[in-house]
């Protein structure tokens, strides 16, 4: 570890939290604005950031404060540096009493939000939700890397094509448990270099997120909407299970992340998805489809704290609650609009809270009794999905089940 390392890391540190973009935006612009640095050098930045923003609530009670160079020193520490390697590097802190402190922690002790390495609103909501021993076992998962989860483009090829095709390449995957087109890494690598990948085998796509397309039970020549589309992966998912047939519209507010969506159609060979940027959830093209649709798919914008393990700087944010789950509910009100009778509507998010998850759904089956529940466990049975659950709706934890949070609720539209 050099000097510039620290120096690079806290301010790194400090522009993602003061700042607004994702963490993997301001890496990627803090990166090219740092063109000299050398591959290790940015993957020693990158862990130690990554590393801070996941243990930030620990790290700033050992450091008695939250100053990013201390935030960097006390995870260094954790990480097994010693007090001369920190006074090496031109550390302006007391090294040797951070480092008496991070020796005699009793981690046991502490408050369960700064144990859960959690703001105080959501360690509280997680410990109202699970109680407090499943919530540490919940939040101890976030805070874990997550594997990289594929998923297999079944229009070029099976899992275990694809999964040959890459271990050719020298890049082995294991199936993952519940997906069946899924394949999973624990280790980053250089996928998108692969044949595999510029020849449209797979993408990328977290394990949770493959089975909220399955909750559609989506059949050839239907017509499908995806209501909030962002960059499309569920999208694809839903051409390829349709099988290049009928239509699938995709729908967003954001043009510039529909836009990415564009190349990867092409790359995966889809030719039956139509993708539209909507002004408003009330859009005159939404209106037009009033009643046509057989299934939607609402993967609502929310606090995203399922996430965790991949995004960790989203504990540290402002989340307005209330705002975002009136937005969910006119979202889903209008998504209903389009479903025809007889048809499937799918409400999901990567969040782990009641706000934005039941209550939602029973808000809005409570003035909507022309929808009812269909099970999920009945769904996942049908799909041949391995998942236990005597659930009406598909629930994931990273805890139980390995993959990101998600909620998913499948209703049908009576008639």
């Amino acid at each position: 570890m050099f000097m510039h390392h620290l120096k690079q890391s806290a301010e790194l540190l400090e522009i993602i939290l003061t700042g607004k973009l994702p963490a993997d935006k301001q890496m990627e612009r803090f990166f090219r604005a740092h063109p000299k640095m050398g591959v290790r050098d940015r993957g020693f930045v990158a862990e130690t950031v990554y590393g801070c923003l996941r243990r930030k609530r620990l790290l700033a009670h050992l450091a008695g404060g939250d100053r990013p160079p201390d935030l960097v020193a006390a995870f260094l520490l954790t990480e097994g540096y010693s007090a001369r390697a920190l006074e090496e590097t031109g550390f302006k802190g007391d090294a040797r009493a951070l480092a008496e402190r991070v020796r005699t922690l009793d981690e046991a002790s502490l408050p369960f939000a700064v144990r859960a390495d959690l703001p105080d609103w959501l360690a509280e909501r997680l410990q109202a939700q699970f109680g407090a021993a499943e919530a540490l076992a919940l939040a101890a998962a976030l805070n874990q890397h997550a594997p990289v989860d594929l998923r297999v483009n079944t229009l070029k090829a099976t899992r275990a094509e694809a999964r040959a095709r890459l271990a050719e390449e020298g890049f082995p995957t294991e199936p993952t448990p519940y997906s069946p087109v899924g394949l999973r890494r624990h280790d980053r690598a250089p996928l998108f270099r692969t044949e595999c990948f510029k020849d449209g085998l797979f993408e990328v796509q977290d394990e949770g997120s493959q089975l909220l397309a399955l909750m559609l039970e989506p059949k050839r020549q239907e017509m499908i909407v995806d209501f909030c589309a962002g960059a499309g992966g569920k999208t694809l998912h839903l051409g390829a299970l349709l099988a290049n047939t009928g239509t699938v519209y995709a729908f967003d507010t954001s043009a510039p992340r529909l836009e990415k969506l564009k190349p990867r159609l092409k790359r995966a060979g889809l030719h039956n998805v139509r993708v539209a940027a909507l002004a408003h959830e009330r859009d005159a093209r939404v209106q037009r489809l009033k009643g046509k649709i057989d299934r939607v798919l609402v993967d609502a914008p929310c606090s995203g704290v399922g996430t965790l393990r991949r995004n960790p700087d989203i504990k540290w944010r402002e989340i307005n609650l209330p705002e975002l789950t009136e937005t969910q509910k006119r979202i889903l009100a209008a998504a209903a609009e389009l479903v025809k009778p007889g048809g499937r509507l799918v409400y999901a998010t990567c969040s782990l809270l009641r706000e934005e998850n039941e209550d939602i759904v029973q808000d809005f089956l409570a003035t909507r009794p022309e929808f009812r529940v269909v099970p999920a466990d009945e769904i996942l049975a049908r799909r041949h999905v391995p998942l236990e659950t005597t659930d009406t709706a598909l629930r994931l934890y990273p805890h139980r089940h390995r993959t990101d949070g998600f909620y998913a609720v499948a209703l049908e539209r009576i008639g």
